[in-house]
């Protein structure tokens, strides 16, 4: 296919999506924000230059919004007249974070293109970049993304996947969304970075079959000194490295660490202790970091399509936590 058709294929593409008001594609912004693109790219390296943990903390809000309402900004909003906030939800509460940078994010691109960059792109890009910065694959995202009108409070707390949650509770949960159990284990490798708090895998250290003793799937060594700094009781904000061995680095530790038994989360364990066919794909993006990098990839656009707000729907927010007035 000649430069000049494929120019021409995108054009009419960009055109029908915009006729039809429902597609999403990555040029969206690239007469109305240009630099939207660059602009994001160049808060959120500041950012995680700043503080290594920011990356895995953006690419967490991406996943905690879309798994709501949508990828529509509902986690950014703050309490407010009628709205009830998703950041006080059990998921998000004292955990969500990498608020200030989507703000910094805003700022600029109000700035550049006022009322142009919805929140819920920002979400898309911003964890794109931070997945990128930290040595992970890239990915065309598409982008046309509108912001909600109102928050899930209830749905935050029922749809987002829980650390202590039943192999087929998380798998349900992912499969309400449109995703399958490859997307599963495939996102759950986003676990490569960043970190958990004690209060998330406690139960793991002193509960199995009620005597106490840490969990037989978690290597005992490991959970003895998970154990030094996660007390049975208190220190509940304590954090640990979800990947010990490379904790900053996005790469394929996390599923090698599945498989020696230093799995933090039961969420993370279960992956390749409670069903074959999950157990399957541990080792295989263990084996072969590409095939998960590219599957990462894949499943990340088709967790940023669930649902999005998208035409006339929804609104461009020129402040993140509120609705325009």
């Amino acid at each position: 296919m000649t430069r000049t058709l494929t120019s021409m294929l995108i054009v009419l593409f960009s055109v029908l999506a915009l006729a039809n008001g429902s597609y999403l594609y990555p040029q969206f912004y690239d007469r109305s924000c240009p630099q939207a693109k660059d602009i994001v790219r160049s808060v959120v390296a500041k950012a995680v230059a700043k503080e290594a943990r920011m990356a895995a903390s953006l690419l967490r809000l991406h996943f905690h919004d879309c798994f709501v309402k949508g990828c529509d900004a509902s986690i950014l909003l703050d309490n407010s007249g009628s709205i009830i906030s998703e950041k006080g939800s059990v998921p998000n509460r004292n955990s969500a974070r990498g608020f200030e940078v989507v703000d910094q994010i805003k700022a600029a691109l109000e700035k550049a293109c006022p009322q142009t960059v919805s929140c819920a792109d920002i979400l898309a890009l911003a964890a794109r970049d931070s997945t990128v910065l930290t040595g992970g694959p890239s990915w065309e995202i598409p982008l046309g993304r509108r912001d909600s009108l109102g928050a899930s409070f209830s749905g935050s707390n029922q749809n987002i996947p829980a650390p202590n949650n039943t192999f087929q509770t998380i798998l349900t949960k992912f499969k309400l969304k449109g995703l399958d159990i490859v997307d599963f284990v495939a996102l759950s490798g986003s676990h490569t970075i960043g970190n958990a708090r004690c209060t998330s895998f406690r139960q793991r250290l002193y509960k199995n079959t009620g005597n106490g003793q840490p969990d037989l799937t978690l290597d005992q060594s490991y959970a003895a000194k998970l154990r030094q700094n996660c007390p049975r009781s208190g220190g509940d904000q304590n954090l640990f490295f979800l990947d010990p061995v490379s904790p900053t680095k996005f790469d394929n530790s996390y599923y090698k660490n599945l498989m020696a038994k230093n799995g933090l989360l039961s969420s993370d364990e279960i992956l390749f202790t409670q069903n074959q066919q999950t157990m399957e794909f541990v080792k295989q993006y263990a084996a072969n970091q590409e095939l998960f990098f590219q599957q990462f990839a894949k499943s990340m656009v088709k967790m940023g399509n669930i649902t999005p707000l998208t035409g006339k729907n929804g609104q461009i927010r020129k402040i993140c936590r509120k609705v325009n007035s």
